[in-house]
């Protein structure tokens, strides 16, 4: 009897383990599994949120063997696969550095298929652990449902940073931060008691950022690497609908132009003035790494929107002196539009300062309905352009942000549907090559096919927020907007 009870031991045992089954009859395919979001090849960091993943196929079982440098598992689940967060944290802390191949096979009726292997390269280099977003939906009839959240990459929880709901329905624009720093970021909040609500230090101001001659309030800006400026565009936005194209929506400026605001001092430092008759149209203005120069794009006065085909927006650079508060006096072209036969907007330099990226269209600075839109990068030093091949999908690809770490950037990309901007994340390794990108996990895999929201303007913080809605909501009706004070004629 005790041998034959070790007998029944060692069959349960072997039944338990990945080593020993039943017989059964296997197909070996050539194909990779048909799993959704295609997380097949990818490039991911260490800390991030379990890759949950569906088989479209939707098969009876599921058997996931993962093998690693020190770690192999083998997990058997649903067509629904689901990893438990610790075993998926524990994992990637072990193979930090490594390469993990993922093998799959399902059961379909009688017949067991395994599909080729793929890998997820493990890499040391963090990705910031907090994004932000706005949440809306992509058409221009509706706005007053907007929400801005934050969402922690290391696992799931989301949270609702500003509701405008609370705000009288008022719109509010995307979320941006100043070095990935929790404590140094500003959004615009529309409406009669609206401004731009800077969140700096551990205080929310709310400011009314049109003086002077100014345009128009603010809008597309990015702070200074001390914090204490801010370079914006004020626009005039036109939104228009195309008649014959297969675009949406277009949207352009009538009039564009760039200043820095001076937080401290409550000021606004203008352009130098202009020598030519028509005023260029000049916007997404972002500080170099050293805060010494601000890029941004510049486009030559035409009628629009009669000529909205014709309008050709190039990359450029001026100087910036921060102790004088003063803009230099000459600006140097770094991607010349009319040369290339592509226009440039979006704008986003690395945190190291080695790279500028952009987002490049047929024409114009608003390409988020156009299939031609694509990110590219020049370096800094070389003046190479890197066309990012392995990162653009024959979609919009645009609205990106870097990780603090200058080795992540993520992105929106309608690649999925053609219609709804979901978060995609990159690796630029050390030789400045960008590898497969991936979309933000989320707990249940099939997240994506029901939820009809865009992701829009995503950008990764160092840290969590130190506000919530209900403080939006108490800024909005409490506190009375700042007035700034011009510095030009």
């Amino acid at each position: 009897m005790k041998h034959i009870r070790i007998y029944i031991v060692l069959m349960i045992t072997c039944l338990l383990t990945s080593g020993c089954r039943f017989s059964r009859n296997v197909t070996v395919s050539d194909e990779l599994p048909p799993i959704y979001p295609d997380y097949t090849n990818v490039t991911i960091p260490y800390n991030i949120a379990p890759l949950n993943f569906l088989l479209r196929n939707k098969p009876e079982a599921v058997e996931i063997r993962l093998k690693g440098s020190s770690k192999e598992l083998l997990i058997r689940d649903s067509y629904k696969v689901q990893f438990a967060p610790k075993t998926w944290k524990s994992l990637l802390e072990a193979e930090k550095g490594h390469t993990i191949t993922v093998g799959i096979t399902v059961k379909s009726g009688k017949e067991w298929i395994q599909y080729a292997p793929f890998e997820w390269h493990v890499v040391a280099d963090k990705i910031d652990p907090y994004l932000s977003y706005r949440l809306i939906e992509p058409g221009y009839e509706v706005w007053n449902a907007i929400q801005l959240r934050e969402r922690n990459l290391e696992n799931f929880a989301e949270t609702v940073v500003a509701d405008n709901n609370l705000t009288e329905n008022a719109c509010m624009n995307c979320h941006t931060y100043g070095n990935q720093d929790p404590a140094l970021s500003f959004f615009h909040l529309r409406g009669a008691k609206g401004g731009t609500i800077l969140n700096r230090n551990g205080q929310l101001r709310k400011l009314d950022t049109k003086a002077g001659n100014m345009t128009s309030s603010v809008v597309y800006g990015n702070f200074h690497p001390s914090g204490r400026f801010g370079v914006f565009s004020t626009n005039n936005i036109i939104p228009a609908f195309h008649t014959h194209r297969n675009e949406r929506l277009e949207v352009y400026d009538t009039e564009s132009e760039i200043v820095v605001i001076d937080f401290n001092e409550n000021r606004v430092i203008p352009f130098p003035p202009d020598t030519v008759e028509r005023k260029p149209f000049r916007t997404f203005p972002v500080f170099s790494a050293q805060g010494t120069s601000v890029y941004y794009c510049e486009a030559p006065y035409v009628p629009l929107p009669d000529s909205i085909h014709s309008l050709m927006y190039s990359l450029c650079r001026i100087d910036f002196d921060p102790s004088a508060c003063t803009f230099g006096n000459r600006v140097d072209t770094l991607f010349d539009a009319f040369e290339t036969g592509k226009s440039v907007c979006h704008l986003k330099t690395s945190p190291d300062g080695k790279y500028i990226m952009y987002t490049v269209a047929d024409y114009g600075t608003f390409p988020i309905w156009r299939r031609e839109t694509d990110l590219e990068m020049i370096d800094l030093e070389s003046g190479e352009i890197n066309h990012l091949e392995a990162v653009n999908a024959g979609c919009s690809d645009t609205y990106h942000s870097w990780s603090s770490g200058s080795r992540w950037f993520v992105f929106a990309s309608k690649r999925d549907d053609g219609i709804y901007g979901k978060p995609y994340f990159s690796y630029i390794d050390s030789l400045g090559v960008a590898h497969k990108p991936f979309v933000l996990p989320q707990r249940d895999p099939a997240f994506y096919d029901y939820t009809l929201k865009s992701y829009n303007i995503p950008e990764l913080s160092k840290g969590k927020l130190p506000f919530t809605a209900r403080d939006i909501e108490r800024i909005y009706y409490g506190m009375d907007a700042e007035k700034l004070e011009f510095a030009g004629k």
